[in-house]
């Protein structure tokens, strides 16, 4: 089985500045409290935040995976693209490698659109459903629809 690669596209009404500011550069703080029973906490265990950092994301209970650290491969502040790599736990133990690349566009009206490519290449015995990807799918425009309503109950953040 090769690459899964899925395109999602997500509208938000917070604008592409300040959605990238939340999620991406202040996202260590930020998504904990926005999912506070699903992150409990994000940790850098080397680096200063750019290209070549490695984070550990701490999940909370009834989590499936403990926890999972990340490589950030790419972070342009100016163009609000940020990529990152899984290179440890999470559902590694199923894929090869995994991979998410975020672009957040602003739009006419003052909000954004977060458009976010996943990729995930399985290992060669493994077997990935259709309701999985679609589980995985969900998760992630669940944590960008709960870092924006964290946002707009706390407009000063």
């Amino acid at each position: 089985m090769g690459a899964i690669t899925y395109d999602m596209e997500i509208p938000s009404s917070i604008s592409a500045e300040k959605m990238f500011k939340a999620f991406v550069l202040d996202g260590d703080t930020i998504i904990p409290k926005a999912l506070p029973h699903a992150i409990t906490g994000v940790q850098t265990l080397e680096g200063d935040g750019g290209v070549g950092t490695i984070k550990s994301t701490t999940f909370g209970e009834g989590s499936v995976h403990k926890s999972v650290k990340h490589r950030i491969d790419g972070l342009d502040k100016e163009n609000f693209t940020y990529s990152y790599s899984i290179i440890e736990g999470g559902a590694l133990d199923v894929f090869e490698s995994i991979s998410y690349h975020i672009k957040i566009v602003a739009t006419p009206d003052g909000g954004c659109i977060c458009k976010n490519r996943s990729i995930y290449t399985p290992k060669c015995d493994a077997q990935v459903s259709e309701e999985e990807i679609k589980a995985g799918k969900e998760r992630a425009s669940g944590i960008f629809k709960k870092v924006e309503a964290y946002l707009l109950a706390n407009p000063d953040c």
